[in-house]
């Protein structure tokens, strides 16, 4: 997360609890962001680990990884208006309860469908607790250059953690085993409840604007439908194409129903902003590159090149540096170049960062290797701090609530679909990539094409020389289905980056209405 919802909801007359200094309350609120922003990423290098113990269709495994981020996603918008309705104090540490029992029940999962479950309700209390983070900070810090700076350290935190979170993974699953990437969250949430109900100020609520719980319900069971349709098609299963119409179908009727309430979830009517529109497809489209290509990297850094956890963390180290480096360059890149080049030149360079992968097998290149990660991590981020800033800019100041909600749902969506859809390419060209090996039983042929981890799995098993050309053999299919999903990666970010070109202004005009209509 870079810049995202830099800008939020009016203020209501907050005030800190007593005895309670404002920046306290900020780091209690960024401790909270922490653990939501690293559970979205924590689970990539944990996924070989989790395979092994679980043993999940390839199917289940990518709803392992990212259903977390389609729940939170839908239910952004959802939880914003329900904190204003019903307190954002109530709220937050309604979301702190929901979020322990799930990282619980998510540690000791017993079955991949027990963890698919924990991992949806992990994104409950994930948006139950994000909105409300960002509207808190924006009662708690009344002083301009001080709100600045404290949105200035929220958005690094979310920034740090997406980022740090295969390096967090890659730690706890070499000491300890895969579970305990979600049972450390225990511990620190006993920690931040008494401290939120101590710190946290009460916010007057607002209930002049009603809240419409069929659009929050069209909006859930329409982003799951069109992910599991995605999955289900690529696995090969006939049903899995109504699923995905029927998804389109539940979406379709959200946006129309948007239309028609006077206080709709979705503000659509920023969507008449060229300017807007591509600000929220650069975030989304970038975030969709980059979370879906993270996975499959930390799976080709484990299983073909053979990295351990913790050591497929520290090769990824260069891509979370250069992320950081990426988002405090921003800034004075977006000064010195305007939105529009400092956009597409952030995409370009993540696509030419990814384009030398397309000639690599199953050998090693580690300093080819850094130098890529370097350049996604770099581009990626100062893509999407100008595509922050274009989307703020885009909106009248009086919606800029609604915008950064928006935003924030982008990111969200952004990540599950990139795990849903590349993931599912990736799976789609490795199982008809990897051809019957002699000496292993059709049955385990068919678990192992379910995917690389699936495969190592099988080849340990089996061991032997039978094992090491299973394994071998599953490399080279992964590889295949590894380059595809670059290629559709690279086409997208330089589609994306051309949109921008000609869509975004040089320049913010400064006065939230900066860009045409459509």
């Amino acid at each position: 997360m870079t810049t995202i919802m830099a800008k939020s909801r009016g203020g209501d007359g907050g005030s800190p609890a007593p005895g309670a200094s404002r920046w306290s309350i900020l780091a209690l609120l960024c401790f909270s962001l922490l653990l939501i922003a690293v559970d979205a990423t924590v689970l990539h290098i944990a996924v070989p680990t989790l395979t092994a113990a679980l043993e999940p269709t390839s199917v289940e495994l990518l709803w392992i990884i990212d259903v977390y981020s389609l729940v939170v996603a839908p239910l952004l918008l959802t939880f914003g208006t329900l904190g204003d309705r019903y307190g954002r104090k109530r709220l937050v540490l309604a979301g702190y309860v929901v979020f322990g029992v799930a990282s619980a029940a998510a540690a000791f999962a017993p079955t991949p469908l027990a963890l698919i479950s924990a991992r949806a309700l992990l994104g409950v209390g994930g948006a139950m607790i994000m909105p409300a983070t960002l509207s808190i900070i924006r009662q708690v810090f009344t002083d301009r250059h001080e709100r600045a700076i404290a949105l200035g350290v929220w958005s690094a935190v979310a920034a740090a953690g997406a980022a740090v979170g295969p390096l967090i993974g890659g730690l706890l699953v070499e000491k300890f085993w895969w579970g305990a990437v979600f049972l450390i969250n225990v511990p620190i949430l006993m920690v931040l409840l008494p401290a939120a109900v101590r710190l946290l100020p009460e916010i007057p609520r607002r209930s002049d604007r009603p809240w419409d719980a069929l659009s929050a319900l069209l909006s859930v069971l329409g982003i799951l439908g069109v992910a599991f349709g995605l999955k289900e098609t690529g696995a090969g299963h006939l049903g899995g194409v109504a699923v995905l119409l029927c998804g389109v179908w539940l979406l379709t009727w959200f946006v129309r129903r948007q239309r028609r309430l006077a206080f709709p979830l979705l503000d659509l009517e920023l969507f008449r902003r060229r300017a807007f529109c591509a600000g929220v497809g650069g975030v989304l489209l970038t975030v969709f590159a980059l979370v879906g290509l993270e996975l499959m990297l930390a799976q080709y850094l484990q299983l073909v090149l053979g990295d351990s956890p913790l050591g497929a963390a520290v090769r990824m180290l260069p891509l979370m540096i250069a992320a950081i480096a990426g988002g405090l360059a921003g800034a004075r890149l977006l000064r010195r170049f305007g939105m529009r080049a400092t956009m597409s030149g952030g995409l370009a360079l993540t696509a030419l960062s990814l384009a030398p992968t397309l000639a690599w097998g199953t050998e090693g290149h580690p300093v080819a290797l850094t130098f890529c990660f370097v350049g996604i991590g770099f581009g990626i981020q100062v893509a999407l701090l100008a595509a922050s800033d274009t989307i703020m800019s885009a909106a009248p100041e009086s919606r800029a609530g609604g915008a950064a909600a928006i935003e924030e749902t982008a990111y969200e969506l952004g990540a599950g679909l990139g795990v849903a859809v590349l993931g599912t390419i990736t799976t789609v060209v490795y199982a008809p990539s990897l051809g019957p090996v002699p000496g292993v039983p059709p049955e385990m042929m068919h678990q192992a094409r379910q995917s690389l981890a699936s495969a190592a799995h099988m080849a340990r098993e089996i061991g032997g020389g039978v094992g090491d050309a299973l394994l071998s053999a599953a490399r080279v299919a992964f590889v295949s289905g590894l380059h595809t999903t670059i290629m559709v990666s690279v086409l997208l970010l330089g589609c994306t980056a051309l949109a921008v070109m000609l869509l975004v202004p040089h320049r913010s005009k400064g006065d939230g209405e900066g860009s045409d209509s459509s």
